[in-house]
């Protein structure tokens, strides 16, 4: 079988595949085909008159409807509101991905509480209590049942190099029917705020709900660069027998051109990942039907969605076109 070639699988972008929601920046992007036929795409979103960085204090996890993947989509619902403060995803949702499996939905993400309070600049108190959740419907309208706990928590180790934060859920079932779960994590052995250095981990259950056992192998580092990548999407691909994962390249490290830039990684195993033979995804560019060539600010959060064989139809990513614009994209893919 011919090496796995997500550039190449990439068509031309209809219009209908850009996801916009008046009056709101739309972030991330996951989508699941229900047994009507029709797709469901949940997204981060929070009001643009907050500005970019309110995504960590004002964030919510919604949720649109098309009868096809690339749309057009229409705003159905919120499917992760705020709730109680108190509770560890009370204030923000973010980072969804959608994962069918035995008939029920589970939606992964990411969530944090604090102190509430509104700047143009990033909030630290919300940023350092991210977490991973998961919430649980028998159909993708809902209810979603969510936990008044973390399904991932940080390790209480101040040394672990997850033990400020946890986010960027990504989270496949391997060849051994076991549940893969790829995140990143920040630790304080550097000064806070920031923490770090910004890794990734891997933690496995035989149930999606967990519990989930974290291996502390640091996957996708850099030497000298405490924040390397981001964004990862991981899955399983049966044809090829080997987990893969796309990443954003923070900093053009990997193909020395100092732009970010998705990058493809294989493995075996989950845990020792090397470069794919077609190591690109994709630069800064989307190609639309009409001809137009776009150059973006950021492209981020990519995900894959599949048919109901387990082949991938469209690579969902979020987009910043200028400094108030955002939505997502889905971009058709060929048969590999």
């Amino acid at each position: 079988m011919p090496p796995f070639d997500l550039a190449r699988m990439m068509q031309p972008i209809p219009q209908s595949a850009a996801f916009r929601d008046p009056g709101y920046f739309v972030w991330c992007g996951t989508m699941v085909q229900s047994g009507d036929g029709k797709y469901h795409l949940y997204y981060s979103r929070w009001k643009a008159e907050l500005g970019m960085e309110a995504w960590v204090t004002s964030s919510e996890v919604a949720h649109a409807i098309g009868d096809t993947p690339f749309g057009p989509f229409t705003f159905h619902d919120v499917a992760l509101s705020p709730r109680d403060k108190k509770l560890w995803d009370g204030l923000v949702t973010h980072n969804p991905t959608i994962l069918h499996f035995g008939g029920k939905y589970y939606l992964y993400y990411m969530g944090n509480t604090g102190d509430g309070k509104l700047s143009s600049t990033l909030n630290w108190v919300h940023r350092n209590h991210q977490r991973i959740g998961v919430a649980v419907a028998s159909n993708p309208n809902g209810p979603w049942m969510r936990s008044g706990q973390p399904l991932l928590d940080i390790s209480p180790k101040p040394d672990s190099p997850d033990s400020l934060l946890v986010s960027n859920p990504s989270v496949t079932q391997g060849r051994d029917g076991k549940f893969y779960l790829l995140y990143k994590a920040v630790g304080m052995r550097a000064p806070l705020p920031f923490g770090g250095p910004v890794v990734h981990l891997m933690a496995v259950s035989s149930s999606p709900v967990g519990p989930f056992q974290k291996n502390p192998q640091l996957l996708f580092t850099i030497a000298g660069q405490n924040f390397p990548f981001e964004d990862p999407f991981l899955w399983f691909d049966k044809a090829h027998d080997q987990y893969f994962v796309i990443l954003k390249d923070n900093h053009g490290t990997i193909l020395g051109n100092n732009e970010s830039t998705l990058l493809l990684y294989q493995s075996p195993d989950a845990l020792h990942w090397t470069r794919a033979t077609n190591l690109l995804v994709s630069p800064l560019e989307l190609h639309w039907a009409t001809g137009v060539t776009q150059k973006v600010k950021r492209m981020e959060r990519p995900q894959l969605t599949f048919d109901r064989n387990g082949k991938p139809v469209a690579l969902i990513v979020a987009i910043t076109a200028d400094e108030s614009t955002t939505y997502n994209v889905r971009i058709p893919l060929s048969a590999p």
